[in-house]
């Protein structure tokens, strides 16, 4: 059976992690978050207190970067690595989330990221989501999907998410905080947000998980066949 790659493209928290992690387990394909590549670079950038607006010295830091998935039997996930630490959890944090989106808007950034995520869909049979997968880093892709839901429902679920690990979050912090994340995205000079002509727009505001994955299953399989 042939292999393909699928891109999942969107703002944040409109699923589209959870819903490739699910694509590629059912289709037993290599899922790559690639925000979480993003996030990781942020997080050494916090971390060594990189002026990230200073292109030459974001070009030195990134030398010094090294990112690697690597699967976690407990979770059944792979898990991002940062010269070879585990940072899955870390990168979740509210202070990365802050930053993610003005440090990934930086070109020497995006075209450090893409070159390895391209290399990593050479051999196809992978699931890739993040914001410019089918136009920028696959634009050749069999089967691109672009996720969408409404905002108040992102604004929901991130809260919900983010209030597990920390209670004093408000929900007025987290709809800043995707506002801001939303306008940088599709605003930034290299590599926007925008929907790839051919993509599938998938808007799951009301749809279960159970129900978008069996929507894109269906598409998944027609490509691929």
């Amino acid at each position: 059976m042939k292999k393909i790659i699928i891109t999942l493209d969107g703002f944040s928290s409109c699923g589209k992690s959870t819903l490739a992690r699910q694509l590629a387990n059912e289709l037993n394909y290599v899922f790559i978050d690639s925000g979480a590549m993003y996030r990781a670079i942020t997080l050494y950038f916090l971390r060594q207190h990189i002026d990230w607006q200073n292109e030459t010295e974001a070009v030195k830091a990134l030398g010094k970067v090294s990112l690697d998935f690597r699967y976690n039997p407990i979770t059944g996930n792979s898990d991002m690595y940062l010269n070879d630490e585990n940072v899955e959890a870390l990168i979740r944090d509210m202070l990365v989330s802050e930053n993610v989106s003005a440090v990934s808007a930086l070109k020497a950034v995006r075209e450090f990221a893409v070159a390895q995520q391209q290399q990593m869909g050479k051999k196809k049979g992978i699931v890739m989501d993040g914001r410019d997968i089918g136009t920028t880093v696959f634009p050749h892709a069999e089967l691109k999907i672009f996720v969408t839901a409404d905002p108040a429902v992102r604004v929901e679920r991130r809260f919900k998410e983010l209030f597990a690990k920390n209670p004093n979050i408000t929900i007025e912090e987290v709809k800043n905080n995707l506002e801001m994340r939303d306008y940088i995205d599709s605003n930034r000079e290299f590599s926007p947000l925008r929907k790839a002509e051919d993509a599938i727009v998938l808007d799951n505001s009301n749809l279960t998980r159970e129900e978008q994955l069996s929507l894109a299953l269906k598409w998944a399989r027609e490509k691929i066949r």
